[in-house]
């Protein structure tokens, strides 16, 4: 990234506040950048151990595969998913707040007696699902920030910082270039000046 910049005093000052700017910045993003990270993790690990969880209640329903042929498929529905968000650094993220049903009517004395338990089951299930979902939704949140941030701290870091001091450095040279060409071009007057006035 080329920084644009003039030869004198104001363009320095300029680019001395925008590096003060991006130095004072850099610490902030750094954090913000490894905060990210430890919260990206801690999503990925829980969505994993949902997935887990999930696969093992699954597992343990296996034994009783045949009798779910019996089970009403539209008996229970979901109604509503309730999220919340929560900014993480930043960062808005969605929480799980509850999960409502919708259970159809169904005749107790005619349906098989296991029937109340297998709601209760599903309800489990879903509950473990959608919450892994969530838990992967923020976790790809949180990491699309981190991303972001990464590029920025390298940016400040790589980038920018060195081209602002590097013009700063380039400005300071120029002007005490001139500063003593300025001195130089004095003496040769005021030398000229006092042979003149020793001839004269």
């Amino acid at each position: 990234m080329a920084i644009k910049f003039q030869y004198n005093k104001t363009s320095q000052q300029a680019l001395k506040k925008q590096l003060q700017i991006r130095e004072r910045a850099l610490p902030t993003l750094k954090n913000k950048e490894s905060a990210l990270r430890m919260e990206v993790k801690k999503a990925k690990t829980k969505a994993v151990e949902l997935e887990k969880k999930l696969q093992q209640e699954m597992n343990t329903l296996e034994a009783t595969m045949r009798l779910w042929g019996e089970f009403q498929a539209d008996l229970i529905q979901i109604k509503e998913v309730n999220l919340s968000s929560k900014k993480i650094a930043g960062v808005q993220t969605p929480i799980l707040e509850d999960i409502q049903y919708e259970i159809k009517d169904y005749n107790m004395f005619q349906a098989p007696a296991w029937f109340p338990d297998a709601v209760e089951i599903l309800k489990k299930l879903t509950r473990i699902a959608i919450e892994k979902d969530v838990f992967q939704r923020k976790m790809e949140l949180l990491d699309h920030a981190r991303k972001k941030t990464t590029q920025k701290v390298n940016l400040f870091e790589k980038v920018q910082i060195p081209g602002y001091q590097e013009a700063i450095r380039k400005i300071k040279r120029f002007l005490e270039d001139e500063e003593n060409l300025s001195k130089a071009a004095q003496k040769i007057v005021k030398t000229r000046q006092q042979q003149t006035e020793t001839l004269a």
